[in-house]
C-alpha cells in the first residue's frame, strides 16, 4: 500500500498563531503556500510560490534622467570631503653627517591624510636656481625616500631617515642623478590634513 505524507496545516490566521518546531512545515491553506519553522518565531516564515516570484522580477526600466537635482545636491552636501588644508615646517639644514630629520607640528594632534618633503634650493646646484623647490630627489641608493609621521607627547612628528647617505636630485636640464652639495639645499615637510 502507498504511504502519503501529509504536513499541518490551516488557515493563514492559525498559521499566524502557530509557533512550529525547528525545521517543521506547514501549509497556508488561505495563501496556498507552505511556512517554514524555527522554533521561535510566531507564525513561521512564509515561502513565496514561482509565480509571485516572477512577479517580482519584472522591474520597471529606471531612467537616472529623471532623478531630481535637488537629490543629487543633498547628496554631494552630505559626502563630500571636507577641504584639505596643509602645513609646512621651517626649513631643515642637510647636514653631512644626519641620519635623520625629525620636525614637528605642537598645533596638530591628529595624523595627517598625508605628509611629503620637499628640497629647496639656497643657492645654484644642479641647474637650480636658489628658491627652486623639488619633490622628486632620492638619498644613497634610494628615490623618493619615505616621510612617516607619528604622534608623541601630544605633538605631530615628522621624520625621513637619510643614514647618512648623499641626497641626490635628477638635474634640472638633464634629468641625470647629481649628488647634492648639501649646503645649498634644505628640506621642508608639508603635512595634509
Amino acid at each position: 500500500m502507498t504511504r502519503i505524507l501529509q504536513i499541518r496545516r490551516g488557515t493563514a490566521a492559525q498559521n499566524d498563531n502557530f509557533t512550529g518546531l525547528a525545521g517543521e512545515i506547514t501549509m497556508d491553506t488561505t495563501n496556498k503556500t507552505v511556512r517554514l519553522h524555527d522554533g521561535e518565531t510566531l507564525g513561521g516564515i512564509a515561502l513565496a510560490r514561482a509565480d509571485e516570484v516572477e512577479a517580482a522580477r519584472e522591474i520597471e526600466t529606471f531612467d537616472i534622467n529623471s532623478v531630481p537635482a535637488s537629490f543629487w545636491q543633498t547628496l554631494f552636501d552630505t559626502y563630500q570631503s571636507s577641504d584639505i588644508q596643509s602645513k609646512s615646517t621651517d626649513p631643515v639644514s642637510i647636514g653631512n653627517n644626519v641620519q635623520y630629520f625629525d620636525d614637528y607640528f605642537s598645533d596638530l594632534d591628529t595624523l595627517p591624510l598625508f605628509a611629503r618633503a620637499t628640497l629647496v634650493c639656497q643657492s645654484d646646484d644642479a641647474g637650480y636656481v636658489a628658491g627652486d623647490e623639488t619633490s622628486a630627489f632620492g638619498i644613497g641608493d634610494y628615490a623618493m625616500p619615505l616621510i612617516y609621521t607619528y604622534i608623541g607627547d601630544y605633538i605631530l612628528h615628522v621624520r625621513m631617515f637619510s643614514g647618512g647617505q648623499t641626497f641626490w636630485v635628477p638635474h634640472k636640464t638633464t634629468g641625470v642623478k647629481t649628488n647634492l652639495t648639501t649646503s645649498k639645499w634644505k628640506v621642508v615637510f608639508t603635512v595634509y590634513y
